[in-house]
């Protein structure tokens, strides 16, 4: 009897420890938490309009219902991780975090792992060691090597066809650059490689000044009056980090009066929604679209897998780790395909 007893016991152990873990595997609520470094990036908050679409979306597909707490970090890493924490805290299932910092997401990562809870960085690429240094990270994003080739070859290839691009005809072009953050990988890589770009293509460029205005419309405008005072017609193409800034410079010539015939080539990347406008209008020669669609919802789709406690097996998952989604070309004759997005 003794032995009889002891074994039903242990049978009821097994089936409640199975039953609690078939519980555990068939969550009917969830709760993701966002944060972004910055909540007026014209970018950021289109790609997050994407993320509660698809947000929507899985909760049909998954019959499941999935809370979103957003914060935005206003520029400071320091506020980022309060907020992070504050989110652990609350019973997030996971974290998805637009880094203020990208070198430096240590408190973050230190605070997720405390709590087992996972993290999908976007956005803003953390350093490869950082990312390899627990299993539950993951980051989802693009190529910002693509995004500066590409903007380069919009630009190389109209001034190898139009001959007027050349302004001053001195076989030579005048660029000046507008660039993100100083010290930001992608502002740095993307000033790189637009300027090598249309160098390996066979023109050489004289580089006249480039200014830090920190992703912002406002700021750009700034930094371009300050050239266009320095420089004036001696301008003959702007390079620009992303589509916001490009704007910023349309605005100050606009400013002034000048003519589309007496401006420069002004190039941007991002592919806004107001930056695919001003290459329709053709106040901007080109963008570079930066795909938020899929973005959006790949990390939708990570964040899901991974607080129902599912393998996040994605087709775009590359070494466990990183989502990488190609950048496209824009110009006036394909804009209207990608404002239809």
């Amino acid at each position: 009897m003794k032995k009889l007893l002891a074994l039903s016991l242990v049978l009821v152990v097994l089936l409640f420890a199975a039953g609690c873990a078939g519980a555990e595997e068939e969550k009917s609520e969830i709760t993701i938490g966002v944060v972004v470094y910055d909540e007026f990036d014209t970018f950021v908050g289109q790609l997050m309009d994407v993320f509660m679409d698809s947000v929507s979306d899985a909760m049909a597909k998954n019959g499941i219902k999935i809370n979103v707490i957003r914060q935005a970090s206003a520029g400071s890493q320091i506020t980022q991780n309060d907020q992070v924490e504050e989110l652990i805290k609350k019973g997030c299932d996971v974290v998805c975090v637009n880094l203020v910092d990208r070198t430096d997401p240590s408190m973050i990562i230190e605070a997720a792992r405390d709590a087992d809870v996972p993290v999908v960085f976007f956005n803003r690429e953390l350093v490869i060691q950082d990312l390899d240094s627990w299993d539950k990270l993951y980051y989802v994003g693009a190529d910002a090597y693509d995004s500066g080739n590409i903007e380069g070859q919009i630009v190389a290839d109209a001034f190898n066809s139009d001959e007027s691009l050349d302004k001053n005809g001195d076989g030579q072009m005048q660029v000046v650059v507008l660039e993100g953050e100083a010290g930001h990988q992608d502002a740095i890589i993307r000033s790189e490689y637009s300027v090598s770009t249309i160098m390996n293509s066979g023109i050489t460029v004289d580089k006249l000044e480039s200014a830090i205005a920190n992703w912002k419309r406002a700021e750009g405008q700034t930094k371009m009056a300050r050239m266009l005072d320095k420089y004036g017609d001696e301008i003959e193409v702007v390079l620009s980090n992303n589509d916001d800034m490009a704007l910023g410079a349309i605005d100050e010539y606009d400013s002034r009066g000048i003519t589309m015939d007496d401006r420069p080539v002004i190039v941007g990347i991002d592919g806004t929604d107001v930056g695919l406008e001003a290459v329709q209008n053709g106040t901007m020669l080109g963008t570079v679209y930066n795909d938020k669609e899929k973005q959006g919802q790949a990390m939708v789709d990570l964040a899901v897998a991974l607080a129902l406690g599912q393998d996040p097996d994605m087709p775009d998952l590359v070494d466990g780790k990183y989502i990488r989604f190609p950048y496209a070309r824009v110009e006036r004759d394909n804009v209207s395909q990608f404002l239809e997005r």
